[in-house]
Order: C-alpha cells, then structure tokens, then sequence
C-alpha cells in the first residue's frame, strides 16, 4: 500500500470490489477516473480513482489476467461506471461482467471486433469492416412519432456529432445523441513521450481548454515525480486558468443570445474576446495561453492588464444586462431544457451544467492547489434551464475577473519562476493523478512514468464525458427549434470527449 497527503492507494481482489466502491461512493467520493494498463503477459490492470473534498484521492487497482479478461461491473453503482466499463470494452477488451447494456460506447459498428486500439499487440492500420450505418438506439413508437437525424455533418464550423430524435409535433419525446466519430488516439501518443512533448499535446487535446488540460498534465506528471511547485508558480497558472475561464464565458454568452436571435449580444461579445485573446498573446505568445505552463513552473512573457480585465467584465455586465432585459430572450431561456438536480447528480454532471442544476461542485475549491482568497465564491443556480446556465456563466465570468485582479495583485510583476523540470529521472513515484477545475469543469488526469522520466500512460478525462449524457435528459418536452440553444447552454466538448 502506498501513501502520500491526500493520497491512498491499494490493490483489490475482484470478489472485494464492489463493496469498497459502494462504501466510498457512500461515504460522498465521486468516481473520477477508470483506467486500464497493458502489462504485457502479466495481465492488465484497471484503476479506480476516486476524489472526496474531505479525503483526497483514493485509487482502487484490479488486477486482471490477461486470458478472457474481465471485472464486475459497478453500472448499477454508478453510471458513469457504467460508461467508463464500455470504453475499456471497446478499447481494451476488458468485459464488464453483469453489465445491463454492455453496447459499443468508443468504437462504431464498422470497426474490427477482435481489435483494441489501446493494447500493446495492437496493429496500426485495423481492418474496417463495411459501415453499416447501424446505431443503437431505442425508437420510440405511437400514433404520430417521427424521428430527425441531424449530424453528423452539421452545417457550421462544428466538430461531428450524430443527434436522433424522436418526435411529436415539435415535441422532442427522446433524443439520443452518437459521438466518437473523431479517434486521434490521444492517449496512445502519450506513450514514451517527455513531459514537455506531453505537455505540448495536452495542450490540444481540446483547443478551447489548453490551460485546464496543459495545468492537469503537469500536476500529474509532478505528482508522479514528487515535484514541489512554488507558491508564484501555482499563482501564475490560477490566473491563466482564470483568464481562460473568463474568455470561454465570454464568448458564450454571447453565442447562447444568438440562438434566440440575440445577435447584438454575440456581436458584442466577440469584440469583448478579441481583447483578450489579444492579451493573451502578449502574456504567453499564443492566443489560447499554450506555453504558460511549464512542468515544475510556470511563466509569462509580460504583465496582466488588470484595467483591460476590468474594462471586459464591466461592459460584459452591461451586455448581459440588457439580454436578459429582452423580454423575447427570456421566454427561450426561461424553462428550456430544464435539467434537474436530481438527475445532474445521478448521471455525475460537471462544472458550470452541475452548478445551473444546484449541485455545488468545483475543484478550485474541493481539491485546490493554491488559495484564492476571498475573491473567489462558488457560483449556484437552482433550475436547471438555460437561463440557469446563461446566469452561471454571467456571474462565473465577474468572479474570474475579480480573481484575475487579485492573483495579478499578489504577483506584484512576478511572471514565475520560468522552471521547467528537463530531467525525472528517478521520479519519487511512477504514477500520479491531478483534478483541476478548467472552464467546462474539472479534468482529471492520471500518468505514469517510466525509469528515465517518460509517460508509459496517460489516462484523460475531460469534464465533458460526464456531461454529455444530460443533454438528451433535458431535452425532454422541449421543442426541436431549442435545441440548437440548449445544445449551445451545454457547449460540451466533442474534442475533450472523443480523444
């Protein structure tokens, strides 16, 4: 068994399993992380990580062998278990044993059965099958329902994404929604990289998050290496994690209004981003903040403009002002897509989804990695509809801009130290894991390094495989022409989610 603050770790036995789950999800932890591990011929391992405010992080490990591989499954327990179990089916061949609806999630029809992507032995080029075009669904029957495709070719600039509707009239009865059609193999090329060629990539593993993905990475990679990060460097990366927070709530804010034909909310917003995403350029030489954070530090190439900061926030106040002053804007926002706690709560829903339905979750407070201060708060809604979501974001972004102010005070023109850890070799540990609260809500991820400092796994889980399932959920009794704005209120990542 191994230890550290916060931090447990031990091996279970199959037969054990579900009772050390059920007591932990009992206890108040939240399943954050399954991964599996190719050990070669000594089998697999499968590890369960779990994080509680009050305890830290507590990892199960599985051990399974590698001849008709399987583990008990815990959907019943929790559903995002459930998921998870489907994604190491399809990418490991591990079978979730008791699973209600063990159905492909990861892979679709035409990929190969009998291959898995993330096992050593696996080839490089698979043998697609013909594509069917079969998708698992449930079609809902009765006088007068009709189904709509839409996707996965959309008509904007979007990533692709499948969406079947069932339909009465305008009325959505069920929506199911099909992802994954995009496979980079994002956790296969972690394999054997430094931490600075890793860094570099999780940078983009998706785009709008670079900071939140980049940020959970290091933290890791360091946790992994035993590296202890100075207090100026922790508060270096708490504002470029702000500043991203502030510009993604920036801009979709604006895009929510323009669904419901809003556009001079959207038009205002884009020009409030642009001065960010200037600034940005300016502090890290990229636009989207890659490069600010280092392994072992963090730096920047100039200083904060706290006035611009200021200036963004208090025009955005007055653009939001006016949106929800529109009468037309609040009979589409006001009791759309209304997901309830009770559902966001049993399906695991992060980030600012989670707080609009009352569920008052947040790393920056639950596992936090330097103090915010009295600046910072938590921002809740209790109704679940758009609304709910436009105004979390509205205040999310005031808050973001109060702490940009603050870190950038207690900086006072430190830029960090610049450090950058070159060399793990002889890491203290060989695995680590971090939970950071980017801008959709928090990523958790887990790596593991070798004797000369490369990651053997890297295990990704951006907050939007947590989310994605409620949309359908709130889509019931909504009308077809929402969805574009409840899809927009949700803005889940298809990047983050597909890897």
């Amino acid at each position: 068994m191994s230890t550290h603050p916060r931090h447990t770790a031990h091996e279970v036995e199959a037969g054990r399993l579900v009772g050390e789950v059920e007591a932990l999800l009992g206890a108040g932890a939240r399943l954050a992380l399954v991964a599996a591990h190719d050990d070669g011929p000594s089998g697999f391992r499968v590890v369960y990580l779990f994080a509680d405010p009050a305890q830290g992080r507590t990892e199960l490990v599985l051990r399974v062998p590698r001849e008709a591989p399987a583990i008990p499954s815990l959907a019943s327990l929790s559903f995002p278990a459930g998921r998870f179990e489907r994604g190491l089916q399809d990418t490991f061949g591990i079978t979730p044993t008791g699973h209600p609806r063990p159905r492909r999630l990861v892979l679709h029809d035409h990929w190969p059965v009998d291959w898995y992507p993330m096992r050593r032995d696996a080839t490089t080029e698979p043998r697609f099958g013909p594509d069917r075009g079969t998708f698992s669904f449930v079609p809902v029957l009765g006088e007068g329902v009709y189904e709509i495709p839409v996707g996965p070719v959309h008509a904007g600039m979007i990533e692709p994404g499948h969406f079947r509707f069932s339909v009465v009239g305008e009325t959505i009865i069920r929506m199911k929604a099909r992802l994954w059609f995009v496979h980079r193999g994002m956790e296969k090329l972690f394999e054997g990289r430094t931490a600075a060629e890793g860094l570099a990539l999780a940078e983009v593993i998706s785009g709008d998050t670079a900071v939140g993905h980049g940020l959970a990475f290091a933290m890791a990679v360091e946790d992994a290496a035993g590296l202890v990060v100075d207090e100026q460097d922790r508060l270096v990366r708490a504002l470029l994690l702000e500043l991203e927070r502030l510009h993604n709530h920036v801009s979709d804010l604006g895009a929510i209004a323009n669904d419901v034909g809003f556009g001079i909310a959207a038009a205002h917003t884009q020009r409030l981003r642009e001065r960010l995403l200037r600034q940005h350029a300016a502090l890290t030489g990229h636009r989207l903040l890659r490069g600010g954070v280092r392994i072992g530090g963090a730096a920047l190439a100039g200083d904060v403009d706290v006035a611009l900061v200021r200036g963004v926030a208090s025009e955005l106040a007055e653009v939001v002002d006016i949106t929800l002053g529109n009468s037309v804007v609040m009979d589409r926002f006001v009791g759309t897509a209304v997901l309830g706690r009770e559902a966001a709560a049993e399906m695991g829903v992060l980030g600012y989804v989670a707080r609009a339905s009352g569920l008052d979750v947040d790393a920056r407070r639950d596992h936090p990695f330097v103090d915010l201060g009295d600046r910072f708060a938590v921002v809740t809604r209790q109704d679940g509809d758009v609304h709910a979501r436009f105004a979390v974001r509205a205040e999310e972004a005031q808050v973001s801009a109060a702490l940009v102010a603050d870190l950038a005070d207690r900086l006072d023109g430190r830029r960090g130290t610049g450090r950058s850890a070159a060399d793990l070799t002889g890491a203290a540990s060989r695995s680590g894991a971090s939970l950071v609260e980017a801008w959709r809500g928090t990523a958790c991820h887990r790596v593991e390094l070798d004797a000369s400092g490369r990651t053997t796994r890297v295990a990704v889980v951006d907050p939007s495989f947590f989310t994605w399932p409620a949309l359908p959920v709130s889509l019931q009794d909504t009308i077809v022409p929402d969805f574009p704005l409840a899809n927009k209120s949700f803005n889940q990542s298809y990047a983050g989610n597909d890897l």
